[in-house]
């Protein structure tokens, strides 16, 4: 049987088909649920979806009539702005709950097939207002991976998951591996709109760093905890203007500026309320996650175990995720008084 995982999100779409333990084809498109903020209609995304889907089907020759595959879903696509609204499951959560919350749907304009669409995940908090809202965060897709890098990476909780990205998430695990809380910030994206579309462009060339140079990661950092995040920023057009620094040195500054909001979120969100001595395990973009896992072992408060992983592109944590709650699924459908919530 195929396994077919459809990972949609704000912007993009990544169709992966896998058999066996392998992925023996993928497909993309850079289509998600911000083309149905911007229309106001899923035209975009159902259209998009549908043709990254059946490239992907192609390319490893699945017969859509007659070969047993199963479908899977995860990300902004089960949002209200996606394709099957589904709503957050709250925490505490663990891959039962995953499975026992997925919806099957079939959506002819797509494939005349069921699709599993995996719910999301919210932190437990039962009224938010101005007092507690940074109490409250929300996940969709990150808890796949999550489950991904849970099953790959042999994780024993309580521990913190770091999978950083556009949208950076913290995914708290207690000593069950449930996923307990989780807080989001927007460091990747803020890094972008920096880089490329502030004044800082023209100090570097509107281009990312693609080698960590230790040094100014951390000097970032420090002015970043000295002065703030809009200083430490504009410092970067300063070293280009009266020092001779290189591109690669101001984008390191710049990237530990940005990624030591991130460090002040694991010590202070109450979402996350992290103990100093938790096992610490970073995922993720190489560069993010290596800036990571130096400012977080430079720094003292941190004393438990840090753990940096080279993801394998040929098992991505979305796959590996989605393939185990489609174990689950399977056994609980074959379970009689089990009820799954898409039948």
């Amino acid at each position: 049987m195929f396994i077919v995982t459809i990972d949609s999100g704000t912007t993009n779409t990544r169709v992966r088909v896998c058999q066996g333990n392998a992925v023996i084809a993928e497909a993309s498109g850079a289509v998600g649920v911000r083309d149905t903020a911007i229309t106001g209609s899923q035209c975009a995304l159902v259209e998009g979806v549908r043709s990254v889907l059946h490239q992907a089907l192609s390319k490893a020759n699945v017969n859509v009539e007659s070969d047993e595959m199963q479908i899977l879903a995860s990300g902004m696509i089960t949002s209200n702005m996606g394709l099957c609204e589904i709503p957050h499951l709250s925490a505490p959560v663990n891959r039962d709950d995953l499975a026992s919350g997925a919806v099957q749907k079939v959506l002819p304009e797509i494939i005349d097939h069921p699709i599993w669409f995996i719910p999301g995940v919210k932190n437990n908090v039962s009224k938010v207002d101005l007092s507690c809202c940074e109490l409250m965060d929300v996940m969709r897709g990150e808890e796949t991976e999550t489950i991904g890098a849970i099953s790959l990476f042999d994780i024993n909780g309580p521990a913190l998951i770091i999978l950083p990205g556009s949208h950076s998430k913290f995914v708290k695990l207690d000593n069950h591996n449930h996923i307990v809380s989780s807080a989001t910030t927007i460091a990747g994206e803020l890094l972008s709109v920096v880089t490329q579309n502030t004044i800082l462009a023209n100090s570097l060339d509107s281009q990312f760093t693609n080698n960590i140079d230790q040094e100014y990661l951390l000097k970032g950092a420090k002015l970043c905890q000295e002065v703030g995040l809009a200083r430490s920023c504009f410092s970067v057009r300063i070293l280009d203007l009266f020092s001779q620094t290189t591109l690669n040195q101001r984008a390191n500054f710049l990237l530990g500026t940005i990624l030591y909001s991130d460090i002040l979120t694991i010590k202070n969100s109450q979402a996350l309320a992290f103990e100093a001595d938790s096992t610490i395990v970073i995922c993720g973009k190489k560069i993010l996650r290596q800036g990571l896992e130096i400012l977080i072992k430079e720094d003292e408060f941190f004393i438990g175990k840090i753990i940096a992983v080279d993801e394998d592109s040929s098992k991505p944590l979305s796959v590996i995720g989605a393939k185990l709650i489609a174990e689950r699924i399977n056994e609980l459908k074959n379970q009689p008084t089990k009820q799954l919530a898409g039948e």
